[in-house]
């Protein structure tokens, strides 16, 4: 299975803000490789959802992204802001997805560490 569009509801329970509407799912070893790669940006409302997965990179990226580090109970167990190109978030060991989002939703949608989130 390759990346798939799907129109998901990303919903940040504990806050009840609308995180992300777009979804992309990346959940074989091709797409997750992928990622966000050969994009030249990232609309409002689109996210990537990368699983299994627990840590990233964004090299070969031409913008910055908010990152959100999800367990098994899509609970909140990290999050980057403004993550800008060519970096590396080190493994969260007790992650299981992530969330790629444009940056500036993190705040915006005031998601933390302890935030529960609802992919429906």
């Amino acid at each position: 299975m390759s990346s798939v569009f799907v129109i998901m509801r990303v919903l940040n329970k504990t806050t009840k803000e609308e995180i992300a509407l777009n979804l992309v799912i990346a959940d074989n070893i091709f797409s997750r490789m992928k990622g966000l790669l050969g994009k030249i940006a990232m609309p409002d409302g689109e996210a990537l959802w990368i699983k299994p997965c627990n840590g990233i990179h964004t090299f070969g990226m031409k913008f910055p992204i908010d990152v959100v580090f999800l367990n098994r109970e899509y609970c909140v167990v990290a999050v980057r802001k403004n993550l800008k190109p060519n970096r590396i978030v080190p493994i969260i060991f007790n992650a299981s997805s992530v969330i790629e989002l444009p940056s500036g939703i993190i705040d915006r949608t005031s998601t933390k560490i302890g935030d529960t989130v609802e992919i429906a």
